[in-house]
């Protein structure tokens, strides 16, 4: 969408791709998400071709459903070429709107293009970002270098500073190499990062904070969900819904994702036992009967569903250091945080080319892991501080708690400026407001033309 900015990082032809002494250095991406198949791309156009990626499942199946992209990740992987692809299965978002329970709107904001963003903001469906991806990846670094149905199980540094990774089937079975020792590994492998735990012996589970969601898609006609994002609800219990496809068919038809947030009826530990649960969805549609706003009725969508999964809320505890030698973490695995702000993969995607642009800058790999860390850890701690006081979504609590039963003024409740002044707090949190991102992407790294690797965006 855009030529690379003027700030960006002119290299000779070798420099970062090459070990100090001599050979090229190899890169290993524990886990096959959104987080590594991102790294995986940026690594490559950054110019490095030895790129492993090793995921766990034979085959992607996200579940759970779809998630926005903000502008800034937009931006990002527009520059790995691949945003046409992601619109081709997307929804640009155009508008985010908060009610209260009651009906009653707080707020409307205009997403992406419309909010003064070079890029827009995309809704789309989970399984399509992945698919994307993986296609990517096996374009640019042939199908070998993603490696399916082998999970990380252990890592241990080694004299020089490499770590060896120990590796197992999916099935439990060792079969050929039974371990690698790339020069570099980066864990990608998710909120239970098998990578984290080897570095954090002893940090446990993923802390809950009693709150259940409850995620699916719908099919529904265009005519029923509107144009527009909208999260709603009070200081219990929350629902978001929007589309994320454009009209097709003869019904003229929309998938629409939607998640809902309430505090569980019971301590239940099954709840943290297994985070992929399919439920019925009348186990907890009647705690929204009723709820309707803008002619958008949350039961319709919701029986709509054909699937419907029931996760706990968990995040992870900000970490002190991610970094170990020529080890360090992107992704949930580094910072998980409640779903909250559209943040979680976009600040995967945005990990991920921090990470290679560092190793494109760096000769050694330990110093340009350090400097990632030092850019990334930062901005992604105070986000996940941010989420759990609940981000822009505040802004419902308040309303709830300074009229409960509803309103006719929004803002003779919370004044316009308190609104505005908390949408903004939240995106200078994660350097997300339109001067920064527009000033263009900080990690593009300038190859000569003829160094350029086979399907690199020029």
């Amino acid at each position: 969408m855009t030529s690379p900015p003027p700030n960006a990082s002119p290299l000779p032809p070798e420099a970062g791709r090459d070990l100090p002494g001599g050979g090229l250095l190899h890169v290993v991406v524990a886990g096959g998400g959104i987080a590594g198949l991102t790294a995986a791309l940026a690594l490559h156009a950054a110019g490095f071709d030895r790129v492993t990626v090793v995921e766990s499942v034979r085959e992607s199946c996200p579940v759970g459903a779809g998630l926005n992209l903000m502008p800034a990740a937009v931006r990002e992987l527009d520059a790995l070429g691949l945003l046409p692809r992601l619109e081709a299965g997307a929804l640009r978002t155009r508008e985010l709107r908060y009610y209260h329970r009651s009906g009653g709107l707080i707020s409307r904001e205009p997403r992406g293009l419309g909010a003064g963003y070079r890029w827009p903001q995309l809704s789309i469906h989970r399984a399509h970002l992945q698919e994307v991806l993986a296609e990517a990846v096996r374009e640019r670094l042939g199908a070998a270098a993603l490696v399916t149905g082998v999970r990380v199980t252990g890592v241990e540094p080694l004299p020089d500073g490499r770590p060896r990774i120990q590796l197992v089937h999916r099935d439990g079975a060792v079969r050929g190499r039974a371990s690698l020792e790339p020069d570099v590994l980066v864990g990608a492998d998710g909120i239970r990062s098998a990578v984290r735990a080897a570095l954090n012996p002893g940090e446990g589970a993923p802390p809950w904070n009693g709150t259940l969601v409850w995620r699916g898609v719908s099919r529904m006609p265009a005519r029923s969900v509107g144009t527009f994002m909208l999260i709603a609800g009070d200081d219990r219990q929350k629902a978001v819904v929007y589309p994320m496809s454009r009209p097709s068919g003869p019904f003229r038809e929309v998938l629409v994702n939607w998640a809902l947030a309430r505090p569980a009826e019971t301590a239940d530990e099954r709840y943290l036992g297994d985070w992929n649960r399919p439920v019925p969805v009348e186990s907890f549609l009647h705690h929204y009967e009723g709820w309707e706003f803008a002619g958008i009725s949350v039961p319709e969508v919701l029986r709509a569903a054909t699937t419907a999964h029931e996760y706990p809320m968990v995040d992870r505890e900000p970490l002190a250091r991610w970094t170990h030698g020529r080890t360090t973490l992107i992704g949930d695995a580094a910072h998980a945080m409640y779903p909250i702000g559209s943040n979680g993969a976009s600040q995967s995607i945005l990990d991920a080319r921090a990470l290679a642009h560092a190793l494109a800058l760096h000769r050694d790999p330990a110093e340009a892991l350090a400097a990632y860390e030092a850019a990334r850890r930062p901005v992604t701690t105070e986000l996940q501080r941010a989420n759990r006081r609940l981000g822009p979504e505040v802004v419902i609590n308040l309303a709830h708690q300074r009229s409960p039963h509803g309103f006719t003024d929004i803002h003779q409740v919370i004044p316009a400026a308190e609104l505005a002044d908390i949408a903004a707090r939240y995106a200078a949190t994660g350097a997300a407001d339109p001067t920064t991102v527009n000033q263009g992407s900080p990690y593009e790294v300038r190859l000569p033309v003829g160094d350029l690797p086979v399907g690199a965006p020029r």
